[in-house]
């Protein structure tokens, strides 16, 4: 994509960026992915830049020409309450600059533990260091928004899966697990209900937002599945693999003594309610504007097999 013509420019080459690189690319659309390294597995029709998007004049440079800049990247998660403000501060201040507007593909950290359907209009209420940061950056975001900074818009999805997504709480533990014909492990209690989202359904969403005036300015969840228990989930995996259909369940105690030693295992720990109690996203104020249909279950799990196997050969 030429830096002086208009386009979409994607942060980060982990999951959720890869996705919506590869939506945009499906549609024809000229596509930049912006990571540090300035490598990812993207289409060779896709211009790939190295920038540290927290360093606003980097991201002023890598954003020139931009329409839409859609904020995917996100930092171990441990690095998360360092490393995430100043990413966004210096998104906001690279898309200010190029005149574009923002999308983020935010998840449901901020608002803590919630009793029923989980909509847009509850409070946060995070619980610990990882959820206060995601509930700072949001908040950082629709202000610059509100102050006519720019426009932006937040999309919020569940656990996500799919291509590319293997430190997700569905990922690694449980694809990659099964795909080799091992039982699946998983967070929390598997017989509670517990929305899941697959990848390319959130990456569909955020480019939905990002082409609708009337969704800047505000959070949306995007268009998942029917929620299920992630024990049905894992069954559904394994009517395909033909493999063990039964997850093993991390013991909380592991999680604990693997804390005391990996601050990523102990960030994990902070949103262990999750798992632990019903989790079910509503989507119904993203339905009624912009219509919704979510792959189905046992499609995207077709897609996400295909994938890790892949990766597994």
């Amino acid at each position: 994509m030429d830096r002086d013509q208009a386009g979409h420019v994607v942060i980060g080459a982990g999951p959720l960026g890869l996705a919506v690189v590869r939506e945009l690319r499906r549609r024809g659309e000229a596509v930049r992915l912006v990571s540090r390294s300035g490598r990812a597995e993207a289409p060779s029709a896709v211009e790939l830049i190295a920038a540290d998007v927290s360093d606003p004049a980097q991201a002023r440079r890598a954003f020139e020409g931009a329409d839409v800049v859609y904020q995917c990247a996100a930092p171990r998660y441990s690095q998360w309450p360092a490393q995430l403000p100043r990413l966004m501060r210096g998104a906001i201040e690279g898309a200010a600059a190029a005149g574009a507007r923002i999308v983020y593909g935010d998840n449901l950290y901020a608002y803590g533990r919630v009793s029923g359907p989980i909509t847009e209009d509850l409070p946060d209420r995070p619980v610990g260091p990882n959820g206060r940061t995601r509930a700072a950056v949001a908040e950082l975001l629709l202000k610059a928004h509100a102050d006519a900074k720019l426009r932006a818009v937040i999309g919020r999805g569940s656990d996500f899966f799919g291509p590319h997504a293997l430190a997700s709480t569905v990922g690694d533990r449980v694809f990659g697990r099964m795909v080799a014909s091992k039982s699946a492990q998983v967070l929390g209690d598997p017989g509670v209900p517990h929305t899941v989202t697959f990848i390319d359904d959130f990456a569909r969403a955020l480019i939905t937002l990002g082409s609708h005036d009337e969704s800047f300015g505000e959070i949306w969840h995007v268009p998942a599945a029917e929620t299920l228990t992630i024990r049905r989930f894992v069954g559904l995996i394994a009517e395909q693999t033909h493999g063990p259909a039964r997850p093993h369940r991390t013991p909380s105690w592991l999680l604990t003594l693997g804390g005391l030693f990996n601050p990523d295992v102990r960030a994990v720990r902070e949103v262990l309610y999750q798992s632990e109690k019903p989790w079910v996203v509503d989507h119904t104020k993203f339905e009624r504007a912009f219509g919704a249909s979510p792959t189905p279950h046992p499609q995207a799990i077709q897609a996400s097999l295909e994938w890790f196997r892949t990766r597994a050969s």
